[in-house]
């Protein structure tokens, strides 16, 4: 249970921060996905409100990050802001950025996993992987794990207060993760494997929201394979869906698909702030520390994820898959 049952839907991320303003003061939180007007700005600004010791910024952009950048040191100029490149379609590029900021920091209190793509094409990641799974997951998976022993370091000490915060979205109920055929190859998927809709079971070769509920499915088993190994070390895990928020995220989209996602918010958008409260009730409620029976968010409270979802089981194969992926003498 969180700390404030009255959270909801309209409840905004400033107003969460400040509540938990003492679970930010002094701490060293790097956010994944930062560019100008989006949840990652947000999220940026909320917390550098606080106090906090410093702040990461990791995003493929160099000018996009640096105005981020610019506009919190403006309103919090007495926070430290570091900017790394990270490009998750490119595990060179994700290497990298993890050795750049093991040489910033000693330790990590939160990361902020919030990076994601949306495609209406079929793209691969340089590795080969379908790109919303590769950013949205694969990319995550090897930045996460190559920072472990910065967050390990901080969980030595922090009582549960150490957070690896992975955004996914209530669209992991679109489908499972699709292990027989998650690069849309054409291979022969399992019904245990397909979407739950009937006319996306139809769909031939790669369609963008089949790819987008793997992905998002994928975010939740993440933190649950996280909690099962890292748990007992002080390191909590949570997913969550942050709302329906207009962001540039679906600028890849057809006009086709951009339909298609109107018609299923049916006009329940809500603001950026609004949408940074979920996953900074994740990052920061303390009531959250000890170990919860779910590791799934919305609207600021637990919410059911999808049994595929859930499953100890399929998220140990998916770390086994993702470990093959990203494996140095991985080619595709």
């Amino acid at each position: 249970m969180t700390t404030y049952q009255a959270y909801g839907t309209e409840t905004t991320g400033s107003q969460v921060v400040s509540d938990f303003s003492d679970q930010v003061k002094g701490k060293i939180v790097v956010i994944t996905g930062v560019s100008p007007k989006s949840l990652g700005q947000m999220l940026a600004t909320n917390i550098a409100r606080h106090q906090p010791e410093r702040i990461i910024f990791a995003s493929r952009t160099s000018s996009k990050l640096d105005t981020v950048a610019s506009e919190v040191k403006k309103s919090s100029p007495n926070v430290k802001v570091d900017t790394v490149i990270l490009d998750l379609s490119s595990q060179a590029s994700i290497r990298k950025a993890a050795e750049h900021i093991s040489k910033l920091v000693d330790q990590i209190d939160i990361l902020i996993n919030n990076a994601a793509v949306v495609d209406s094409e079929l793209r691969h990641t340089e590795e080969g992987i379908e790109m919303q799974f590769g950013v949205g997951h694969i990319g995550h998976f090897l930045f996460t794990n190559l920072l472990m022993p910065l967050l390990e370091s901080s969980a030595r000490s922090s009582k549960g207060a150490t957070r690896i915060i992975n955004v996914s979205s209530k669209g992991h109920h679109i489908g499972p993760v699709r292990f027989h055929d998650y690069n849309f190859e054409g291979k022969e998927v399992p019904e245990e494997e397909q979407p739950g809709d009937a006319r996306l079971k139809q769909v031939p070769g790669y369609n963008v929201w089949v790819a987008y509920g793997q992905t998002k499915s994928a975010n939740i088993l993440f933190s649950l394979a996280l909690n099962d190994r890292f748990g007992a070390k002080g390191i909590c895990s949570y997913a969550m869906h942050p709302g329906a928020i207009q962001t540039d995220l679906s600028r890849s989209l057809s006009p086709q698909d951009a339909a298609f996602l109107e018609r299923i918010v049916d006009g329940s958008w809500i603001t950026l702030d609004q949408g940074t409260s979920t996953i900074l009730v994740a990052a920061l409620d303390p009531a959250l520390s000890k170990p919860q029976e779910s590791i799934y968010l919305s609207d600021c409270q637990f919410a059911d994820a999808e049994p595929y979802a859930r499953d100890l089981d399929i998220a140990n194969r998916l770390w086994t898959l993702s470990e093959k992926l990203t494996s140095p003498r991985q080619h595709l």
